[in-house]
């Protein structure tokens, strides 16, 4: 049975943050848990705020935002909302696209430590249970959904779990609240809603309890799972890579394959990222970590891309479109040029005014990827390719034709994790900097401003 004080309880028991966000999408469930909690606000000694997430995939949701932002104001609640771009990945479902999506912006609005709530309940844990189930999850998949966990600089909690749906409408019912209800919880074209309409009611017509009883395995998974991840933690320092957040390629292939899954979903889980499932993990053992040393093998999943270099395996989010090798950007006024879309902007450093008369006199231009290009370091008389000064601080294949090159009068004189080359160091110490790139495994690549 549903009640304040139980659900009290079930808060307290959370990390006190400076700070409660509730994920309100105006359905039912966060509408309880929303007006639950504003009844409980003297009791949790932190502010309470609410999060809004309009995916755009229903011709309603505007007004569902509205509806949402009119409930805020009555409960006097503040409310942050905004609109997600879902656009559509061929391979990866709806549904999957939608949640990569909620996940990434809450993890933009936490701040540090602060708690987000979601009104997940038991009936939803037994339906991802069976869900994953039948995607022949291993045990972190079966563990389904943890009571608290990390998410992004906070936490994300669910209070809710031990309260069925029926629970949460009798309150809702009771307290007379208004809720919204999507139409497509209807369809079963969606894998949850066909087992929810279609094949829970059977199941329920012979094991009443099943959601409880669900509920209980899946603690159990989370237990055995939470062992793992502590044997785990330990082994993880022992198979760091050379590069921040990566591992060691030659060090997990010297493990036994189940210490190396488990290490691997360790390590994703640790770098923030959602965790494969067991036919793509497995696709990490075969063709990734055994792979050449010169090859480039990628395996990804929704939002996410395992990849190599040398003896490092990074985890990362999707690189954007590669930049057109015939993009040429002119530098023509002001200190600032801004790149293509997710490469951030350079900035120009001029150390003297005969740098900046210099500066004015000449042509600047940023390309990307121009083949057979070669130059020589400022503090070299040895002309290369930049494909050797690429193997020599050690930028990954795959980041290559991602960093800016400048010419000055159509000679090459900067590269983004290279430096200047010789011809820069004749126009009077003119350096530029790169700046606020949002590119994965780049490191200490991008430089930072003199001074």
């Amino acid at each position: 049975m549903f009640s304040l004080e139980r659900l009290l309880d079930r808060v307290r028991g959370l990390p006190r943050p400076p700070r409660y966000w509730v994920a309100y999408s105006g359905g039912l469930d966060s509408t309880v848990l929303l007006h639950a909690l504003v009844l409980l606000r003297d009791h949790l000694q932190a502010p309470l705020s609410a999060i809004h997430l309009d995916h755009g995939l229903h011709a309603d949701s505007t007004e569902w935002a509205a509806h949402c932002r009119r409930q805020c104001d009555i409960l006097g609640v503040h409310l942050v909302d905004c609109r997600l771009d879902i656009s559509r990945q061929r391979g990866v479902s709806l549904e999957a696209q939608a949640r990569t999506a909620r996940l990434e912006a809450f993890r933009r609005i936490l701040g540090e430590d602060e708690l987000l709530l979601t009104a997940q309940h038991r009936d939803d844990q037994a339906e991802t249970l069976l869900l994953q189930l039948l995607r022949g999850s291993g045990l972190s998949g079966l563990a389904a959904m943890p009571t608290l966990s990390s998410l992004g600089n906070g936490y994300m909690a669910r209070p809710l779990l031990g309260f069925s749906r029926k629970d949460l409408r009798v309150f809702a019912r009771d307290r007379r609240l208004r809720w919204i209800e999507d139409p497509s919880n209807a369809e079963t074209g969606f894998d949850r809603n066909y087992l929810r309409h279609r094949v829970l009611p059977i199941i329920a017509e012979r094991w009443p309890a099943y959601a409880e009883t669900l509920s209980r395995s899946a603690r159990h998974c989370a237990e055995a799972q939470g062992l793992i991840d502590h044997l785990a933690h330990d082994d993880l320092e022992a198979v760091h890579g050379r590069a921040s957040g990566t591992l060691s390629v030659s060090a997990l292939r010297q493990a036994q394959p189940a210490l190396c899954r488990a290490l691997l979903r360790r390590w994703i889980r640790q770098q923030g990222f959602p965790v494969p499932d067991s036919r793509r993990l497995d696709q990490v053992l075969r063709t990734v970590l055994p792979a050449r040393v010169d090859a480039d093998p990628v395996v990804e999943w929704s939002g996410v891309q395992i990849r190599r270099y040398r003896d490092d395996l990074y985890v990362m989010t999707p690189l954007p479109p590669i930049p057109p090798s015939e993009t040429a950007l002119d530098w023509i006024e002001g200190v600032e040029l801004v790149l293509p879309p997710r490469l951030g902007k350079l900035r120009r450093y001029e150390s003297s005014e005969s740098a900046v008369r210099a500066l004015s006199s000449s042509h600047w231009q940023v390309r990307f990827g121009v083949p057979g290009a070669r130059c020589a370091l400022a503090s070299s008389e040895l002309r290369k390719s930049l494909k050797k000064h690429f193997q020599e601080v050690g930028v990954p294949p795959w980041l290559r034709p991602f960093l800016p090159m400048v010419y000055v009068e159509g000679e090459l004189a900067w590269v983004g994790g290279i430096g200047s080359c010789r011809r820069l160091g004749a126009q009077g110490m003119i350096q530029p900097v790169w700046l606020e790139a949002d590119l994965p495994a780049l490191g200490s690549l991008l430089c930072n401003p003199p001074g």
